[in-house]
């Protein structure tokens, strides 16, 4: 890894800038005072408005090599650039630094106390509560976090003087040419693993492998460091295991303690008595735990943590209302993986066991469209009244994969009352259709269902 000091960087130029972390890095960068430029192919709203709007947004989409002959001081570069992409060879050429996102952030802040947020799910929730906590008490901090939140008008921040850095810590690969998984590379003095279940089917083959990559994380923890971990989950128990706990504090936390009243949620506490919440869901109840358990590491008390998790309102696209009347409310989440899905359908159920819950999962990932990979999604929809399955075939194409049919799905999600829909018109059509009456909706998915329109959904269901 390229080794500089910070100060040396003034000029920094990042390919495949419009991914969603990436343009965050560089509106970060540009509010820093650096000169900023970038490169893509493509560059989607909202990236290119912003980008726009700070004046840094590339004259026009592409790869062109003689940006380099500038030299930047270092280059970054994004995920979604390919090994034999124009601008990096360049730059190769040139003996330009090159850095990939997480080795940047880990550069920029190797002087910070840096906390580090694993695992397949919750990531980014745990780290969003955090955040949200350390806003409220106007600490000083940097982050970066892969949702936009409420209250951030950025997904990563860098400054000289935050004493610690948030940081959310995706498993999945660093960048084309290393291949490492992010979360290796941030060298967390405190981190967190929050759940195991197999996914990146694409880049970890195997249940094992993946594992692997949290047993690497685990043991990166160095002396005088700690390791939060869900002590619920057999998979993070399995890489968890206290090698050296003179040096290194091991601390396993649970589901919050609590109780469901008239569709709310109420935490019971042993001195701040009962608090009222706005989040739901048991997998809710553990992120709450596990930043409970970083914020007591770096001095949050008790009474500061309870007082500004009553005003937290939740992640973007994470069990987020989108719309609600009388009795009936629509959800929007982010889930696709297995477990992810498992977990938020049987939160709202549990939260809403009255009223009648139509679940709607988008297949969308290269996981989830894949046959074998696909049984590992048996029983996640059970809780739900009404299961519906969308995927579009034309994705599957693009992705060159084999198409998949209603009664492969079935036998996949074990739930023979499944419906299997690969046209969204036709999927909206049938939701603005029936009624609503005490009935919730759960849309979960990565993608958008082909575009379909959210709001012509929302005033139709209610």
């Amino acid at each position: 890894m390229p080794r500089m000091e910070k100060k040396e960087f003034q000029y920094i130029h990042l390919i495949a800038v419009g991914g969603s972390i990436m343009h965050n890095l560089a509106l970060a960068l540009h509010d820093k005072g650096l000169r900023v430029t970038g490169s893509d192919d493509e560059i989607f709203e909202p990236a290119k408005g912003r980008l726009a709007k700070a004046g840094i947004l590339p004259a026009q989409e592409g790869w062109f090599p003689e940006k380099l002959d500038a030299r930047p001081d270092a280059v970054i570069l994004g995920m979604h650039a390919r090994p034999d992409n124009p601008e990096l060879k360049r730059a190769q050429e040139l003996g330009i630094p090159i850095f990939s996102f997480p080795e940047f952030i880990y550069e920029q802040s190797r002087d910070k106390q840096r906390i580090v947020i694993g695992g397949s799910h919750g990531k980014t929730s745990i780290t969003s509560i955090i955040m949200h906590v350390l806003q409220q008490l106007g600490r000083k901090f940097d982050y970066a976090v892969g949702a936009q939140l409420e209250g951030f008008d950025r997904m990563v921040k860098l400054t000289d003087d935050a004493p610690i850095i948030i940081i959310e810590g995706d498993e999945y690969l660093s960048d084309p040419i290393k291949r490492v998984p992010k979360f290796h590379l941030y060298h967390h003095h405190i981190g967190v693993i929050s759940g195991i279940s197999w996914d990146h089917i694409n880049v970890f083959p195997t249940p094992e492998v993946y594992r692997e990559q949290f047993r690497i994380f685990a043991e990166m923890t160095p002396k005088a460091g700690t390791l939060i971990y869900n002590q619920d989950d057999e998979q993070v128990q399995l890489v968890a295991v206290p090698r050296n706990p003179a040096d290194i504090a091991y601390e396993g936390y649970t589901v919050h303690e609590h109780s469901i009243r008239n569709g709310k949620t109420i935490l019971h506490t042993k001195k701040e008595g009962d608090v009222e919440i706005p989040l739901f869901g048991e997998h809710n109840l553990r992120n709450i735990s596990a930043a409970k358990e970083v914020c007591k590491k770096i001095g949050v008390k008790a009474h500061d943590f309870y007082e500004a998790l009553r005003t937290f309102k939740g992640a973007a696209k994470r069990l987020e209302k989108i719309g609600e009347k009388e009795n009936s409310i629509i959800f929007r989440d982010f889930a696709h993986a297995p477990s992810k899905v498992k977990a938020t359908t049987q939160a709202v159920k549990a939260q809403y066991p009255q009223r009648e819950l139509v679940a709607v999962l988008e297949l969308h990932t290269f996981s989830s469209l894949n046959r074998n990979f696909l049984p590992e999604y048996a029983g996640a929809l059970d809780k739900a009244d009404e299961a519906l399955v969308y995927f579009n075939p034309k994705t599957i194409a693009h992705k060159q994969m084999e198409m998949l049919t209603e009664e492969e799905l079935k036998q996949a999600f074990a739930n023979p009352r499944i419906k299997v829909y690969t046209d969204s018109e036709a999927l909206q059509q049938h939701l603005t259709s029936r009624s609503w009456q005490n009935a919730n909706l759960l849309l979960m998915s990565s993608g958008n269902y082909n575009n379909m329109n959210m709001e012509t959904l929302t005033k139709a269901v209610l």
